[in-house]
């Protein structure tokens, strides 16, 4: 039980709030008393944040460990930066690959590993047109072994990106009804095509603006045709991934409620290492920037944290917004909203804590503090 200067509800900031938690939950939220003895903590409490594409961190990249102790460093790792649910993010691989990520998943889940909601498979049905730095000789068309293998309920929530040119309606369809979010990315696809996609069951966009057909006047492509409806997308504001400018733009059309923040986190993230392996292509880091040799942007080695800082520094988004995008939004994506992603009583005690800064103070996941004190 502490009492905390402000607190982000779903009905907006309240100010001197009793936070009592049970187990794993939070009990209630309401005004303290003038009198109080309790642990008093200043600056803002936000709910936990969800990554949904996180392919790394913690010096482990997902493709390269499919193993449950990888999971738990990667969540670890992320854990240090407020985010207290991920989707492991497993990008274009083989099949025998992809199976070994279904694995890990299962068995992590099994094992109750915290955080690990689901799964994210960026590809392999994508276009290899739009690679970026994906293996192009991986990329295909779906096969009904692949398809049965998102299908499984052990995976959790299931999200998928694919190219709308590289797999049918009625799969899109086939996969919606099943439960599992498609998003649309890496793809050239015209708006025509992508809404198309839309209207068979696909939700959204992964990394908005990257890796897809931009916006022009009368060929809007997979951006226009995003920006103009009510889909989901993710964004990666990282200062690199999407101009501050188009960032804006984003946010105007599409409101906190359908835009996520995203770090397509790799293996670099929450480490002081400058360089990884994807696949044997060496990816160096130059400050806070990925890339290849060749100067192709490579992932990030972005946290949630710094991209709830980033929206708010750099796109004049509210802290209340922005902790929306990185947590309420994708809770309501993944159909999670119901438990966790907003901070009211008898919701799952998945907390942030930042101070006046935005620097992190404390970590709450299902109700165990991350550090023994709050960080001052």
């Amino acid at each position: 039980m502490f009492v905390c200067e402000r607190v982000l509800t779903r009905d907006g900031w309240l100010y001197q709030q009793q936070i009592t938690l049970s187990g794993r939950q939070i009990l209630s939220i309401e005004p303290a008393p003038q009198d109080h003895q309790l642990p008093y903590y200043r600056g803002s409490l936000l709910p936990g944040f969800i990554d949904v594409q996180v392919n790394g961190g913690g010096g482990v990249l997902f493709n390269h460990d499919c193993s449950v102790d990888a999971l738990q460093q990667i969540m670890q790792a992320h854990h240090q930066y407020g985010s207290t649910a991920l989707l492991p993010t497993f990008i274009t691989d083989d099949f025998s690959a992809m199976s070994r990520a279904a694995e890990a998943i299962i068995a992590a889940r099994a094992q109750a590993v915290a955080g690990i909601v689901g799964v994210h498979f960026e590809g392999p049905w994508l276009f290899a047109g739009r690679k970026g730095v994906h293996r192009a000789d991986y990329m295909r068309a779906p096969s009904a072994a692949e398809l049965a293998l998102l299908t499984q309920p052990e995976l959790g929530v299931v999200m998928v990106t694919l190219a709308p040119e590289m797999v049918t309606t009625e799969v899109i369809t086939q996969l919606a009804q099943a439960g599992i979010r498609v998003m649309l990315g890496h793809t050239d696809a015209s708006a025509e095509l992508a809404n198309q996609a839309f209207a068979a069951g696909a939700v959204g966009c992964t990394h908005l603006f990257n890796a897809m057909s931009q916006l022009q006047g009368r060929s809007p492509g997979v951006v226009g045709a995003c920006l103009a409806n009510d889909s989901y997308a993710g964004i990666i504001i990282d200062g690199h991934h999407v101009a501050a400018e188009a960032c804006r733009l984003a946010y105007k059309a599409k409101g906190a409620e359908r835009l996520m923040l995203v770090t397509d986190a790799m293996a670099l993230a929450a480490t002081d290492a400058d360089q990884c392996d994807l696949f044997g292509v060496t990816i160096r880091r130059q400050s806070d920037r990925l890339t290849t040799a060749e100067g192709t942007l490579a992932g990030s080695c972005l946290t949630m944290l710094a991209a709830v800082q980033n929206a708010v520094r750099l796109c004049g988004i509210s802290l209340a917004d922005a902790a929306r995008m990185a947590a309420t939004t994708p809770a309501t994506l993944l159909g999670l909203d119901t438990h966790q992603g907003h901070l009211a009583a008898g919701l799952q005690a998945d907390m942030v804590l930042l101070n006046d800064a935005l620097q992190l103070q404390q970590v709450w996941q299902l109700g165990k503090p991350l550090y023994a004190e709050i960080k001052q």
